[in-house]
């Protein structure tokens, strides 16, 4: 299984090869890797994979700050088979492998407001207890990550199709997909400041010789293997289905949530002048950490899932 991933991570990287990806890539990443199929069962088009195997995929893109949907696909994927409604899979699951057509989930926060909702052809919406695919009158407002879209949908009265079955479990899910791609994106942030202070000079030296920043990306580096042990811990817990899998989920996001945010914010310290410019990525990886800071639920509420649970455990 090692070596399956980690020719599925070089496989996806080096079509990605530290570029922003552009939406014809997502096209290219379904055609020759096949990763909107990854999670869908042979049946229906796909590799009938885990979600180990997404959040490989996942990690990488959050490396490039791709605007590929990935995470919502992994999301309608996992709500389209654990509905049962075998008419939606049959119909949707083989576009959606083909990279024909891109499904995402939104859920319901307050009145006709759907929040977290990612820009796709059809949404799958939670609401009233059960999904509803809607395909017409979406409207996505803009949000301040420039890298893809995601915002908050307004619904007033849209038709759709509600599909049969029960709504399946998914926000441990989402938290523990979105926390791989965090880690990706930490990451990679973490190794740009690195080669950035390797290159920069002052008073005839690079700036990466000065103790205090060794100090401060020393603890950035430590911070970003925290996120990667917590993120995979929370992977495995909700692709095995284990008891412990929402509080793992929760952890993962907050750690992950919080480490990307703390590196990013080094990368633009350390960067300097340059990393608010619109021409340098620093700006997009900031931006990038405060938005999915708040996805599927802000790092308190998930601090508030996890304190019950803490003070009642034996020390």
């Amino acid at each position: 299984m090692f070596e399956e991933r980690a020719a599925l991570r070089a496989a996806v990287r080096g079509l990605l090869d530290g570029q922003i990806a552009a939406g014809g890539m997502w096209a290219r990443l379904c055609k020759e890797i096949g990763v909107a199929g990854l999670t869908v069962p042979e049946e229906y088009g796909g590799s009938g994979a885990t979600l180990g195997e997404a959040a490989v995929v996942l990690e990488e893109l959050g490396r490039v700050l791709s605007p590929a949907p990935m995470l919502g696909t992994v999301l309608a994927v996992h709500a389209l088979l654990g509905s049962g409604d075998t008419d939606a899979c049959a119909r949707l699951l083989p576009a959606i492998c083909a990279g024909e057509r891109t499904v995402t989930v939104a859920w319901q926060e307050s009145g006709g407001v759907f929040r977290d909702v990612f820009a796709a052809d059809t949404v799958l919406l939670v609401r009233d207890g059960a999904l509803h695919e809607i395909d017409t009158g979406i409207e996505i407002t803009a949000s301040l990550d420039l890298t893809r879209q995601v915002g908050t949908l307004r619904w007033d009265g849209v038709s759709g199709r509600r599909l049969t079955g029960p709504v399946p479990p998914l926000r441990d899910l989402a938290c523990a997909a979105l926390a791989a791609e965090q880690l990706g994106t930490a990451e990679r942030a973490l190794e740009l400041t690195v080669t950035y202070v390797q290159q920069r000079h002052q008073f005839g030296r690079p700036i990466g010789s000065f103790q205090v920043l060794q100090h401060r990306l020393a603890e950035a580096y430590v911070r970003v293997q925290a996120a990667r042990s917590a993120a995979e811990a929370a992977v495995r817990a909700v692709a095995d289905g284990t008891p412990a899998a929402p509080l793992l989920a929760a952890a993962a996001k907050v750690t992950c949530s919080e480490t990307l945010r703390a590196v990013a914010a080094e990368m633009v310290q350390m960067h300097g002048g340059i990393a608010i410019t619109w021409e340098h990525d620093a700006h997009r990886y900031l931006r990038r950490a405060w938005v999915t800071a708040h996805m599927f639920g802000s790092p308190g509420s998930h601090v508030a899932r996890l304190t019950p649970t803490l003070l009642s455990t034996p020390h």
